[in-house]
């Protein structure tokens, strides 16, 4: 049973957000009579095409929602399919629609019919972004996939991890990759909160568009239950809740994408390798000593799995002082204990990649859905280090696993 059928009640088929965005003025307003009857469909539908899709990021030419166009001398109709009649957000498409028109050379008055797509309409809307075949792998599994997958995880809860992953995936967009994250805490999610997803995914025919938060693709199964629902699954379930995170929603091109792991190493641990065995390991902890050590194990994993841990971050390491120093509220040296120890146990360099202090802002910004990367603060500096350091390989080969078994 898929999680659209579980939680279907509770979801709209579909939701456009269609944000605002300038439009190209690209051409002149006509100063003539003359120039007012040379509007072509031709003109009409180049015009369309600079109108995305916030969410797939693909025009609407392209995704086949232009139906039909008419000009009867300076005014133009146009019928565009939504996937379902009841998308709530038919005037901001509209406007957007409007706008872009009213750019074209001759173009006095534009009309906007709202249609929707018939199921035939939706499957090959399905098909085309899947490449045209009916049904998707996993396709960061696939041997040609460039995509840096890195699993974020801890020994214990309340270190923070969630944090780091929504803050890193917030800070890596705004270094220009791009960017998804899958929020595999199925029992604690919280992702949307932290990335401020307002918004239910949209479904075509089955497939799942996710929301964009921060120029951020964000999947998480908070979107599907209703508020204050408690998930209750054993480990079958949870494998296949990830398996359709990672095959049944459509991610497009990304550099990276950043798994948001429940803590220890329980079956979501265990099922990530099976699904991506080239998936990287990050490992978050505190400077307290029992943080630590949970810590430790948590990494150890990658022993058995044959993944590799990128390094340790270091959360709530101290609070900045007025006058400069640190005030180690929670001890110090987990980090480095923790990537000391990894590294001896897995026999290559785990380096500790980050320490990052307690900050009020960031606390704020979770609470809040904006990230505290995207601002100016001390956790914020270091946030954006680590983002240079994990995205600025995101796309090469180097260090990942091959899948080749030494004979």
């Amino acid at each position: 049973m898929s999680i659209l059928q579980i939680f279907s009640p509770h979801i709209s088929p579909v939701s456009l957000d269609f944000q605002p965005s300038a439009v190209q003025h690209r051409y002149p307003v006509a100063t003539n009579m003359a120039c007012m009857n040379t509007v072509t469909e031709e003109q009409v539908r180049e015009a369309l095409g600079t109108v995305m899709d916030p969410e797939i990021r693909r025009p609407i030419t392209e995704l086949k929602m232009v139906d039909e166009v008419s000009i009867d001398g300076t005014t133009v109709t146009v019928t565009i399919l939504l996937t379902t009649a009841g998308c709530p957000l038919k005037t901001t498409i509209t406007e957007q629609v409007e706008a872009a028109l009213m750019e074209v050379e001759g173009v006095e008055k534009v009309h906007v019919i709202m249609g929707s797509m018939n199921e035939e309409q939706r499957k090959a809307l399905r098909e085309y972004l899947n490449g045209g075949v009916e049904e998707r792998d996993i396709p960061f599994a696939q041997p040609g996939s460039l995509t840096r997958v890195i699993a974020v995880t801890s020994g214990k809860g309340g270190v923070g991890k969630s944090s780091v992953t929504a803050n890193l995936a917030a800070a890596m967009a705004k270094q220009g990759l791009k960017v998804g994250v899958v929020d595999a805490d199925i029992y604690g999610f919280s992702i949307p909160r932290m990335m401020g997803v307002e918004h239910e995914p949209q479904v075509i025919d089955g497939m799942i568009i996710p929301p964009i938060a921060h120029d951020v693709k964000v999947m998480s199964i908070g979107m599907f239950v209703p508020d204050g629902q408690a998930v209750v699954w054993r480990g079958p379930m949870l494998h296949r809740a990830i398996q359709q995170f990672l095959a049944d929603v459509f991610w497009g091109d990304l550099d990276v994408l950043l798994l948001d792991l429940p803590p220890g190493t329980g079956d979501v641990a265990i099922s990530i390798p099976q699904l991506i065995p080239s998936a990287e390991i990050l490992v978050v902890t505190t400077p307290q000593l029992a943080a630590a050590e949970v810590a430790e194990r948590a990494g150890s994993i990658a022993g058995q799995t044959r993944q590799r841990v990128v390094g340790v971050v270091e959360n709530m390491s101290y609070l900045p002082q007025a006058d400069g120093t640190h005030l180690n509220l929670f001890g110090e040296g987990g980090g480095s204990t923790v990537a000391a120890r990894l590294s001896t146990a897995l026999g290559y360099e785990v380096p500790l990649l980050a320490q990052i202090p307690l900050d009020v802002d960031l606390r704020e910004g979770g609470d809040q859905g904006t990230p505290v990367s995207l601002t100016d603060s001390p956790a914020s500096e270091v946030l954006n280090e680590l983002a240079q350091k994990l995205g600025h390989h995101a796309r090469g080969l180097a260090g990942r696993q091959l899948g080749v078994t030494p004979m």
